[in-house]
């Protein structure tokens, strides 16, 4: 294989890695651009920028002036609450990809190039096997995400409802998001319809904010598991008597790319931690209105609508549980490395070698872990604790709507 095909083949593999991230993230110009970036396509990024943030800015703002000004039913303002909430994270997640573009491009481009320095096939084999994680995950979060809300909000929409005003029913479309009507009058044809289609393109650029998001964290996590479990597979056979005279450089070779790892780790750290915490924040905060919804409309609700309340239950719980697992799995490498340092045969090795493992469990012992917005540790346990809380709040509802 001459040196052509062999950049051709590691670009390919790079790019199957990331391919899903890029189409989810480039529909709402969150993408980053590049040195191969066209000047038309930052054109039309810029262009998709303005538009998806007007959309957004189409339901949020009217949703807002409708809870202050214009409902006065506790039970509706919350039930605009819960879905304003989706929309304002949506947005501000929106604007920490827009603000981090050049963190995404170093984490991008540091994948590549991991890509482009791998030389054995058993390396790439593991390094394809986390690829293909990470894009399942991706994959499922984008089938999660859009079918709960996207279908919530459609499904919402297209039911037919009427509503009196004076003497006459109105025939109207629930908005996902309510609007206030001095802005956005839904008893009109065809001002409903149009507001309607509108906060249906919003729902589809905020969910693509939290899929892109999402997938971006699975795939970044999934590379640095991959990259870790090359080194242990290095240090496996850093013993190997057939290169004993070369061993003082594959060791300084294996500390160079833990270090690099490490710095990969660090940079996603940095990338993530806000938009963590506000997925965190806010998908506990929904999740636990989608139980008062349940409770309090239980024997009024079609069986339709409550359909996609599980459904979105399902994929925000879900979204939690990934940002968790990923800081969890992330976590638990980082550690292993210095417990398969102990493992090997180190006692076959030069003495300066052997001492030189030393420096290795110590680093891996120090653990750089993911968090949400520096605040609380990404773990399984922490995902514990929130349904622990959100269970014991949703009974709060229970419990209080039971004795009244």
């Amino acid at each position: 294989m001459d040196r052509n095909e062999s950049v051709k083949l590691h670009f390919n593999a790079s790019d199957y890695s990331i391919q899903l991230n890029r189409w989810f993230l480039k529909p709402v110009g969150a993408w980053p651009s590049s040195t191969s970036t066209t000047i038309g396509e930052k054109i039309i990024s810029t262009i998709l920028i303005i538009i998806c943030y007007s959309l957004i800015a189409f339901t949020v703002i009217p949703c807002i002036l409708n809870i202050l000004f214009e409902e006065t039913d506790v039970h509706r303002q919350l039930k605009a609450v819960g879905s304003l909430s989706h929309w304002t994270i949506g947005g501000i997640n929106y604007f920490s990809l827009l603000f981090r573009s050049r963190d995404i491009r170093r984490c991008v481009q540091h994948m590549r190039t991991d890509w482009q320095t791998v030389t054995k096939i058993e390396d790439r084999q593991v390094m394809l096997k986390y690829a293909k994680i990470g894009r399942f995950v991706a994959g499922m979060c984008a089938i999660f995400m859009h079918s709960g809300v996207f279908f919530h909000s459609l499904l919402q929409g297209i039911t037919p409802t009427y509503k009196t005003i004076g003497n006459v029913s109105v025939l109207i479309h629930i908005l996902p998001c309510p609007s206030y009507s001095k802005l956005v009058d839904n008893t009109k044809s065809p001002e409903s319809e149009i507001a309607l289609t509108l906060q249906l393109m919003s729902a589809m650029v905020v969910n693509s904010v939290t899929v892109g998001a999402c997938s971006l964290a699975a795939v970044f996590a999934t590379h640095a598991c991959g990259q870790l479990n090359v080194l242990m597979r290095w240090l496996d056979q850093l013993d190997d008597r057939r290169h004993q005279d070369a061993v003082q450089h594959r060791l300084a070779i294996i500390v160079e790319h833990h270090l690099r790892v490490l710095s990969f780790v660090a940079q996603m750290e940095a990338l993530l931690n806000q938009i963590c915490f506000m997925e965190l924040l806010g998908c506990t905060f929904n999740l636990c209105m989608l139980g008062y919804y349940v409770i309090t409309e239980w024997n009024v609700t079609e069986k339709r609508l409550s359909i996609a309340y599980i459904v979105i239950y399902i994929s925000m719980s879900f979204n939690i549980f990934i940002f968790c697992y990923i800081g969890e799995t992330v976590t638990e490498q980082c550690k292993q490395v210095g417990e398969t340092v102990y493992m090997t045969n180190w006692y076959r090795l030069p003495h300066k070698t052997a001492r030189g493992l030393i420096l290795i469990i110590s680093r891996s012992n120090n653990v750089i872990k993911l968090t949400a917005g520096k605040l609380v540790y990404l773990s399984i346990a922490t995902y514990g604790d929130v349904s622990t809380k959100r269970c014991r709040l949703i009974s709060t509802f229970n419990f209080t709507k039971h004795f009244r």
